[in-house]
């Protein structure tokens, strides 16, 4: 926990925290936000913040538009850190917030990495921000629906910060060319061709574009003038492999598996193969995506194509013989083949029927006919009397009913007419006209 505390221009900074924008003006990216016009911007400027959460990936300006509120404001603003702080560190700053209140001077608590704390350490806010006596301002990179209590999050008003466009970066990386507190007082030589990779490798995020143009120059070579030349060279250096935005724990995890099913289910081979490849690429366990898979070959092409299903299972055993990165391969071919196959969910659709039949309707016996009777006494009481033995029947069919009473005639299964299942369907046909004539 800190206080506010004035920006220092300080060289011995990394270049992302001496580029910190002071104000509206120099704020980059985030135009549905601060635009002219809008909510935010006008609660900034009118000094009328209320509680507010901002959520957004990494290195987009929570925290910087934090301390340019804290700059413009002209309540007392404290710095706080959920990553440092526990309940006692919390109630301090509660205890001095309501003494604020009292001498009327309102305060301003910004909680960096707010998902971090737990329900309790939550929870010790929500009666303050109830009566007033401080303006909650959280940043956070997860998901507020999952990751902040409910009754502090209803308090809340949440603002979405989108990931910078690739000409924002630009922008903000030709400021630090020029800027005093960036390398304005020095002789720097780069094309706008290097700023441009530099910044879509950033992919939307502001420090990682700053800080590696920052490693591009102190790494780039330095003439008898003192002119400092960025060349390609540099650039491949200090730019080997793009970190992807990628948690195993965390909403995004959930986003990419869901793009993968959903581009599966779509038909779309390309989009499946680069979803998986993000997972893979971001460290993901094989036979995660190998489960995710096989369940896809049952719930959503099921009779339309059987072999999906064996195809999905043979890529399980295969992650789980050689792993990575070997078994690539092995779920590249099973992705595709699920793309490429006919589509039928009528395996889900008949379970969800059922269960819902199972779980809502009176639970009743199984049908003595269909009962075993391994005892005399199970005999004695008619269990298995009337059963009918399918294979001493040329057709090798019976009319037996085997659903209880209330569900007579209930259908749960609804064949397409998606690839195989057509020949399914047709048979089905058969059967039930079978049943209906006998």
């Amino acid at each position: 926990m800190e206080q506010k505390s004035l920006f220092e221009d300080d060289k011995n900074q990394p270049l992302a925290w001496r580029l910190r924008p002071k104000n509206l003006d120099e704020f980059v990216g985030q135009k549905h936000l601060i635009g002219e016009g809008k909510v935010l911007r006008k609660l900034i400027e009118n000094d009328t913040i209320s509680s507010i959460i901002f959520w957004g990936n990494p290195g987009i300006g929570k925290t910087t538009l934090a301390r340019i509120i804290a700059n413009k404001t002209n309540c007392e603003f404290i710095d706080f850190s959920a990553v440092t702080s526990g309940i006692k560190e919390i109630k301090a700053v509660m205890a001095q917030a309501e003494s604020n209140r009292k001498f009327g001077q309102k305060t301003i608590v910004f909680v960096d990495e707010i998902h971090r704390f737990n329900k309790a350490q939550q929870d010790a806010f929500l009666p303050f921000v109830e009566k007033g006596s401080i303006i909650l301002i959280g940043a956070t990179t997860e998901n507020p629906s999952f990751e902040i209590n409910s009754a502090l999050l209803s308090r809340c008003r949440v603002f979405v910060f989108k990931p910078l466009e690739t000409e924002d970066l630009i922008t903000l990386l030709k400021r630090a060319i020029s800027d005093k507190r960036g390398f304005g007082e020095e002789k720097i030589n780069i094309d706008n061709e290097s700023l441009s990779i530099i910044a879509q490798f950033a992919n939307g995020d502001a420090r990682c574009a700053l800080s590696t143009l920052e490693m591009v120059v102190l790494n780039a070579d330095t003439d008898k003038d003192g002119k400092i030349t960025v060349t390609k060279e540099n650039l491949e250096q200090c730019i080997s492999k793009k970190s992807l935005l990628y948690d195993k724990n965390s909403e995004e995890h959930y986003n990419i598996i869901s793009a993968l099913h959903k581009s599966m289910r779509n038909s779309d081979p390309d989009a499946a193969v680069y979803w998986l490849a993000r997972m893979l690429e971001a460290g993901e366990d094989p036979l995660y995506i190998a489960r995710r898979v096989t369940r896809f070959a049952s719930e959503d092409i099921g009779l339309a194509d059987p072999h999906a299903l064996e195809i999905a299972v043979a890529a399980y055993q295969a992650c789980h013989f050689i792993g990575m990165p070997e078994c690539t391969v092995h779920l590249t071919q099973a992705v595709i083949y699920m793309s490429m196959a006919p589509k039928s969910n009528a395996m889900d659709i008949a379970y969800m029927l059922a269960r819902k039949d199972a779980k809502e309707q009176i639970a009743e016996p199984v049908p003595l006919h269909i009962r075993n009777a391994p005892t005399k006494l199970m005999k004695d009481l008619n269990y298995g009397k009337g059963y009918q033995f399918a294979h001493n029947s040329d057709e090798k069919l019976t009319n037996m009913q085997c659903l209880p009473d209330s569900l007579i005639d209930r259908v749960y299964y609804k064949p397409t007419e998606q690839g195989m299942e057509t020949k399914y369907k047709a048979r089905l046909e058969q059967i039930k006209q079978w049943k209906k004539s006998h």
